[in-house]
């Protein structure tokens, strides 16, 4: 019997939908939000932009919308949130007035200037660290729009924020877009905007992207469970040869990472998914020697390497150099750890290889990152004597993580 777990809400929707709700006209409710360290940042840097948005129900979450840029002052304290770092920085450009943004030490070191370059080139004035990032002031008149053309193999948040500040542009947005990592994020953008009623349009592969500077309405929505927070569990029950059942993410999902239970298929696990839950249970042995081209869904990269040690043959992944650039460098560090844990490893700029192997006992280098944190948290469900030094650090998407899987161990047998 499948042991159904609720997963909290998706970071990746709440954060894109807080942010069209602050530039569309009225009252925008979301239900079932994620309340995190990332998405309770984003929210106070709205509220420092000058927008309304009120978190008091844990349930619902109500964004009043300015239907336009914000006008004036804002101080804007990131800490460790990508997201905020990418998305707003593109709506303060729109407005007008003048802007900061800081974050972390962490996040200060993750790169801003593709995204910041091409806000340049749109008509804003920007002063940033010598190193091209956080911290960065922003003095905004609006945004030009026009025709662009962007390279986004670094980041596809860098794309979205640019397409979402389209709709407050003087005129219409026209990208052509060059390389492209996590195309996934860049389906859900357009999906999420048009939700609102902002004019998108563009070929299925995303080669072009055009927005015009129309107001976007109310909406009132319920966010989906986190698919790259499900694949924790869909990774545990393939290992322990158990069932669970993740309801709200199926196959109309607007995640990409929803797609990360076909590779535990590919694994041995058995796999039911319908348009609105998924269901995996483990089936014993897990198959190894094959390759995973996780480009578009590298959040779960993780995840899978921390499965590989215990599959029947080595598995490559391929197509993630840009996950080395995340909150850690993160095929750096899943490398460090496996080998800290005795699993051989073989490394390269953009693919990584894990062998066959037992762990043995060892601690965890987390290096504040959640993901870090969670998927070996997966693999020490099969390994005696692993620790993560940073445990805490999970705050940052799935607080209550470590309760939720001891809850799901603890029901599943």
């Amino acid at each position: 019997m499948s042991v159904g777990v609720r997963i909290p809400g998706s970071k990746s929707i709440t954060n894109r939908v807080l942010a069209l709700a602050a530039i569309s006209q009225g009252q925008s409710q979301f239900d079932a939000p994620l309340i995190s360290d990332d998405t309770l940042a984003f929210t106070r840097g709205l509220a420092a932009l000058g927008y309304a948005v009120d978190t008091s129900s844990p349930e619902t979450w109500i964004v009043t919308g300015a239907g336009r840029g914000p006008v004036g002052k804002g101080k804007v304290d990131c800490v460790d949130a990508g997201t905020a770092a990418r998305f707003l920085p593109p709506l303060a450009a729109g407005g007008s007035g003048a802007f900061t943004f800081d974050g972390s030490d962490q996040l200060r070191r993750r790169p801003l200037r593709p995204l910041l370059d091409t806000l340049g080139q749109l008509g804003a004035v920007i002063n940033a660290s010598a190193g091209g990032g956080l911290p960065i002031e922003i003095r905004a008149a609006g945004l030009s729009g026009g025709q662009i053309h962007f390279e986004a193999r670094e980041s596809s948040q860098y794309l979205s924020g640019l397409l979402m500040a389209g709709p407050l542009m003087r005129s219409p947005l026209a990208v052509s877009v060059g390389s492209l990592v996590s195309r996934p994020y860049i389906e859900m953008t357009v999906r999420l905007m048009r939700a609102f009623g902002f004019e998108v349009s563009g070929p299925a592969d995303l080669s072009e992207i055009a927005v015009k500077p129309t107001p976007g309405r109310a909406v009132h929505l319920r966010i989906e469970p986190d698919a790259s927070a499900a694949s924790y569990f869909f990774a545990a029950a393939t290992l322990l040869d158990r069932s669970v059942r993740v309801d709200g993410i199926g196959h109309g999902s607007l995640q990409g990472d929803s797609r990360f239970v076909d590779l535990l298929h590919r694994m041995g696990a058995h796999v039911e998914q319908t348009e609105t839950s998924t269901t995996v249970t483990g089936q014993g042995a897990i198959r190894g020697d094959f390759v995973a081209d996780m480009g578009d869904i590298s959040d779960t990269m993780m995840t899978l390497a921390c499965v590989a040690p215990f599959a029947d043959g080595p598995v490559r992944i391929v197509g993630v150099g840009h996950a080395r650039a995340k909150e850690s460098d993160r095929i750096g560090v899943v490398v460090a750890n496996l080998r800290r844990l005795g699993v051989e490893v073989d490394e390269g700029q953009d693919w990584l290889v894990i062998h066959p192997g037992q762990p043995r006992s060892g601690v965890v280098a987390c290096h504040r990152d959640h993901r870090i944190a969670m998927a070996f948290s997966v693999l020490a469900l099969r390994a005696n004597g692993v620790e993560l030094d940073d445990p805490d650090c999970v705050t940052k998407t799935f607080p209550g993580f470590h309760r939720m899987l001891a809850d799901f161990l603890a029901d599943s047998r």
